[in-house]
């Protein structure tokens, strides 16, 4: 498994797209860790290791969750292709 680089120097970033970049980059570390966390679970045969590691890739959703609901207040277009987009695959898949 290779983690996700941070597709862009922060630094370079406009003054106006600064918080929703900081934000989908804090969204790609969370999705990391929780796809690190998993994998190593289904690796291992200790069961108490298994627990802790799914325990805390479920806190690691929880945040993605946060971070989302940020960069959704910050950035309509996001929200609005996101709303269609689970409105096509919902008619994709009859429901």
């Amino acid at each position: 498994m290779t983690l996700a680089n941070i597709p862009i120097i922060l630094e370079k970033v406009s003054k106006e797209a600064l918080n929703k970049q900081i934000l989908r980059t804090a969204m790609l570390a969370e999705l990391d860790a929780i796809n690190l966390y998993e994998q190593m679970a289904a690796l291992t045969d200790d069961k108490n290791i298994k627990a802790v590691l799914m325990d805390v890739a479920k806190e690691e959703k929880e945040h993605v969750g946060e971070f989302q609901y940020l960069l959704l207040k910050h950035d309509k277009q996001q929200e609005k292709e996101m709303q269609e987009g689970m409105e096509e695959v919902k008619e994709l898949l009859g429901e």
